[in-house]
């Protein structure tokens, strides 16, 4: 099985920050994360230097290629740098 991933750090959210699951919206410095594999995308985030991941809302989406994953976390990380209680891009 194929997979990849890829995180990107020192991700300012804008106003709004972004939405997770688990705790509900996060501003600030963040780090976001995306894992590929089995023909979909799991993206999550942290505030940077913590230890502690959360799953950004409207994830995992189906994602058919590891090109289109990578397409995705390039997206998802300009929705978190604009803010607006972002979710994952559809």
């Amino acid at each position: 099985m194929s997979w990849a991933s890829w995180t990107t750090t020192g991700v300012f959210a804008g106003r709004g920050g972004v939405r997770t699951d688990e705790v509900g919206i996060l501003t600030g410095d963040l780090t976001v994360h995306t894992t590929w594999t089995g023909g979909e995308a799991r993206i999550a985030v942290q505030y940077s230097g913590s230890s502690d991941w959360f799953t950004m809302t409207g994830s995992p989406i189906p994602c058919p290629s590891e090109a289109e994953s990578r397409t995705l976390h390039e997206e998802v990380v300009h929705a978190v740098r604009a803010g607006t209680a972002a979710t994952v891009p559809h």
